[in-house]
């Protein structure tokens, strides 16, 4: 890639099922960055719901690309409902929020860069996991 994304963070926030492996996290990943034309190396942190704090895959994955990984409240994710592009209902009722990964890329992204972030990848549905691409806007 060569135009300037890769100059601004860019953060990945999850949402996965219980017990969801890294692999099938990896294999998401990968298959929307290639989709998006966005290299890896451009991913600065991953992020998603403080539910999901103990949860393996995330933690494998976010060991094997050496990433950092931000967890967030339901409460901290909820101002972002206005701005996703899917409401799911199932998620609202196991998590308090509309959607885990979009909520929680948007909610890094801002944090990193200190302004507002926009989804630069918006929910991407695979097997047991929801991925999100965010960055500046």
């Amino acid at each position: 890639m060569t135009d300037d994304r890769t100059a601004q963070p860019l953060v990945v926030g999850f949402g996965c099922q219980r017990g969801c492996p890294a692999s099938t996290l990896r294999a998401l990943l990968d298959q929307a960055l290639q989709a998006h034309r966005i290299e890896l190396r451009a991913i600065r942190a991953l992020a998603s719901i403080d539910l999901k704090r103990d949860e393996p895959g995330l933690l494998e994955l976010a060991t094997q690309l050496n990433l950092p990984l931000q967890y967030f409240s339901s409460a901290e994710l909820a101002v972002y409902q206005p701005r996703l592009s899917h409401h799911s209902q199932i998620a609202f009722e196991r998590t308090g929020c509309y959607g885990v990964a979009e909520s929680a890329a948007l909610a890094l992204a801002e944090q990193l860069i200190q302004a507002p972030a926009k989804l630069l990848i918006s929910r991407q549905k695979y097997a047991q996991a929801t991925l999100a691409l965010a960055g500046a806007g």
